[in-house]
């Protein structure tokens, strides 16, 4: 069984995420989705709660969510993945990840690490800017799930 990581911290999943686990999970037999905590972002959702939010976003079958705080390769090592998938949405984002992959394998020589363009439509979305518009109460309806919309305004709300 081929199985990938796509990790992210997913605060909050957008339709730009879902659409990289979506083809990913095309690519490969299991995809899990590894909720992540970066300790230089502030986090709007816990990591159980962004487990969540995303359960109740993906439809697919070979897909499963799952968090972590430790090293990813140690991760990927415990579940016999063979990838890390990374989706990319403009050059600035290539050299950040690019650091990360040549990390990655030299602390897992197995791991290989797959990035995936973003699609034209969703080259300028990120959670930032998901929270910043709902915080300033803008319409974010364009850019998360459907299913979790509401979670999203009720927690900006009561973060101002």
């Amino acid at each position: 069984m081929r199985i990938a990581i796509c990790p992210g911290s997913f605060d909050p999943v957008t339709i730009g995420h879902l659409d990289i686990i979506e083809r990913a999970s095309e690519l490969f037999d299991k995809v899990i989705v590894l909720v992540m905590t970066n300790s230089s972002k502030n986090h709007m959702f816990t990591a159980e709660e962004r487990v969540s939010l995303i359960k109740r976003c993906i439809k697919n079958q070979n897909v499963e969510v799952d968090c972590y705080a430790g090293l990813l390769v140690d991760y990927a090592k415990e579940h016999n993945a063979v990838a890390l998938i990374k989706g990319l949405r403009a050059v600035t984002d290539f050299d950040y990840e690019f650091q990360l992959s040549l990390i990655n394998k030299s602390l897992y020589p197995k791991i290989e690490t797959l990035f995936l363009c973003a699609k034209g439509e969703n080259m300028f979305l990120s959670s930032s800017m998901v929270k910043e518009v709902c915080s300033l109460g803008g319409d974010i309806s364009a850019f998360v799930p459907k299913e979790i919309a509401e979670d999203i305004y009720l927690r900006c709300k009561g973060d101002c």
